[in-house]
């Protein structure tokens, strides 16, 4: 009765976080069993939780770097490093992106606020619009699969694991990723004979390295003064972040300030300095920095209006989470969870077959409905059975974020599709065709981190 009451109202247009609360309470009216206020009272108990504070700081920082003026110089630094090779600003799409998904957290905010910037690029270089679309859309999905990631709070909320460790088993498969999307670029750039967008400069590629080498070893030089040498940690990362500033000043450098956020971040969270929700204040009073002090590019107007954004949009999951904490509650209460699991292993026993019908399950769900509501209706759903065939739910978790992010390219609900057709102003169905060849390197992604869990797990058992 209530998974029927839920349909009905989901096919007949009703948004799915009030078709999640209205189906539950009918059912609750219906029955007579239980008073209604449970509704209300499980609502609230659903939301009122401290790693969910994290949300709207994470959303914050998203919109704050979103409108900081970073996208610029995060184009700007992944042309210096990859824009000579042929198809160039394909490959500086994905770079771009992987940069840009450890400030975002969302595959929308990746979409739209960089893509819009690097579709107009490749366009006025001579790319077609669907090839632009098709490798934006695709690289995108790095949004919430590199740490900070909104999905992985939700879910480690809702299946009671570590964010920390959800945020670091995203780091090997994001760059994984990347690097089957930058052959792909390749292969098309092959095949039509696409040569550099911009002349090979030694001294600009030297540059764009010592930013990376400069993000990856500062982290590695505090571990070891640290670790080794036994200096305090919170002076010596004080000292570190004065030095970086010296540094960014005298070299003028492109991002390496802004992709120090997620480096800031993790290695906050492994050392013990702060929690997920205290790491989400940090990487907001850090875009505060660059935004304000550091770039200038932020104003009081500004601010007012990324706050109001993030208050929009923060209902707006939280709405989708309180709603989803009822309908699992009753989904629970009614024995349809405890249903589905002694159907599934009554099927199967085996855990890379209940893998493989779990990822057609999520892809499909994933067309239809908004990874925030798809991860809180599953988990009740299939954590369950995860636990009772010995899948690990770190390892889990990346797999269903991964299969919702490639949802959100497909109709009839994929809003990564909608914001880039309107973006390029291309109709709904070109998109989707445009789309279409990306699917390769993103499902041959979903297989390898399904069936090679040492891939998303290696880092998390490091440092948890």
């Amino acid at each position: 009765m209530l998974k029927i009451l839920f349909l009905l109202l989901l096919s007949g247009g009703v948004p799915v976080a009030m078709a999640m609360a209205g189906a539950s309470l009918i059912y609750i009216l219906w029955s007579g069993n239980i008073p209604p206020f449970v509704v209300i009272h499980r609502m609230v108990g659903g939301i009122d939780s401290f790693p969910l504070l994290a949300v709207p700081f994470f959303i914050l920082a998203g919109n704050l770097m979103n409108n900081a003026g970073i996208t610029n110089r995060i184009y700007n630094y992944a042309l210096a490093l990859v824009g000579w090779l042929k198809g160039g600003l394909g490959h500086v799409n994905v770079v771009g992106s992987v940069v840009f998904a450890g400030m975002s957290g969302t595959a929308i905010a990746d979409a739209a606020g960089l893509g819009t910037i690097e579709i107009k690029a490749m366009k006025d270089h001579g790319y077609s619009t669907e090839f632009a679309v098709g490798v934006t859309a695709a690289s995108a999905t790095l949004g919430p699969i590199i740490p900070p990631s909104l999905p992985f709070v939700i879910y480690g909320m809702m299946a009671n694991v570590s964010v920390g460790a959800l945020f670091l088993a995203g780091i090997l498969p994001g760059v994984f990723m990347a690097f089957l999307m930058m052959l792909t670029v390749a292969w098309f750039a092959h095949k039509h004979g696409w040569g550099r967008d911009i002349k090979f400069e030694w001294s600009r590629l030297i540059k764009a390295l010592v930013e990376t080498v400069v993000v990856i070893g500062w982290p590695l030089v505090l571990w070891l003064l640290v670790n080794n040498l036994g200096w305090p940690p919170q002076p010596t990362v004080i000292a570190g972040l004065l030095l970086l500033f010296v540094a960014d000043k005298l070299f003028n450098f492109q991002a390496v300030l802004p992709i120090m956020t997620p480096v800031l971040l993790i290695g906050g969270m492994t050392t013990g300095i702060f929690t997920p929700t205290e790491g989400a204040i940090a990487a907001c009073l850090w875009a505060l920095i660059l935004g304000f002090a550091w770039y200038r590019t932020l104003n009081l107007k500004m601010f007012v209006k990324v706050c109001l954004d993030t208050v929009e949009t923060t209902a707006t999951v939280l709405f989708i989470v309180a709603a989803a904490s009822i309908f699992g509650w009753m989904l629970t209460a009614t024995g349809v969870t405890a249903d589905i699991s002694a159907w599934v292993l009554g099927f199967t026993k085996d855990p890379m077959v209940f893998l493989l019908l779990a990822n057609l399950l999520m892809l499909f769900v994933g067309c239809f409905l908004e990874p925030t509501a798809a991860i809180t209706i599953l988990v009740p759903i299939l954590v369950p059975i995860c636990q009772q065939l010995g899948i690990d739910l770190v390892h889990f978790g990346l797999v269903m974020v991964l299969n919702l992010m490639i949802g959100l390219l497909h109709p009839p609900m994929g809003m990564v599709l909608f914001v880039l057709a309107r973006v390029a102003k291309l109709s709904v169905e070109r998109t989707t065709i445009a789309i279409l060849p990306w699917l390769f390197p993103l499902l041959g992604s979903l297989v390898v981190i399904t069936y090679f869990p040492k891939l998303v797990l290696w880092l998390p058992k490091m440092f948890y």
